[in-house]
């Protein structure tokens, strides 16, 4: 047991932070004194200090989105001082996909937005799935549009070239390797 010199209450080991420079390893203020004394403070200096959220037993409040969740919802985080990050899972995995788009290329959330929009929400190949995958030229970095998944990779597994393409739909067609009808009875060869 150890007494805080600032709210002067006898409280266990648990609730002072360590300090080596001490003699007994501890801090002089208990964890909850330190917190309100580092807040007034930095209110003195004119800092922006935003208000502590009590939080229930097992939960922790998300400043980005404003609500409490359970910890189950928190990623764990050995250097801070709760043991959890500071965002919770959806708002980080949120703002890693906005990174993504912006260090990628160079698109905002609200820049892929309008070129779903434009492309009525459809993959611009297939016209059936939703567009959700961003399509960009490999040399140029250019964004060409956002398309589904299968024919974002189908083009990826094309190499990117037009000619192979074309085959590609050439085959499909049944042109490349079919004979064609020319006359009754003569059969041109595919070349």
């Amino acid at each position: 047991m150890k007494r805080c010199s600032r709210c002067e209450r006898m409280l266990s080991w648990e609730a002072f932070a360590k300090n080596r420079a001490s003699r007994d390893g501890y801090q002089v203020y208990c964890r909850e004194c330190s917190a309100a004394y580092h807040q007034q403070r930095q209110v003195a200096r004119g800092k922006n200090v935003r208000p502590r959220v009590k939080a229930p037993e097992g939960h922790k409040f998300c400043r980005t989105c404003g609500t409490i969740k359970p910890h189950s919802e928190w990623s764990r985080n050995r250097r801070a001082s709760d043991g959890f990050a500071t965002l919770c899972k959806s708002c980080k995995a949120a703002k890693g996909r906005a990174r993504h788009l912006q260090r990628s290329y160079a698109l905002t959330e609200a820049d892929r937005d309008s070129l779903v929009e434009s492309q009525m929400g459809l993959c611009v190949i297939c016209l059936s799935a939703p567009a959700v995958h961003v399509d960009h030229c490999h040399q140029t970095g250019r964004v060409r549009g956002v398309l589904c998944f299968n024919c974002n990779s189908a083009i990826g597994k094309l190499g990117d070239d037009p000619d192979t393409v074309r085959r590609a739909a050439a085959y499909l067609e049944g042109n490349s390797w079919k004979p064609t009808l020319v006359a009754p009875g003569v059969y041109q060869l595919p070349s």
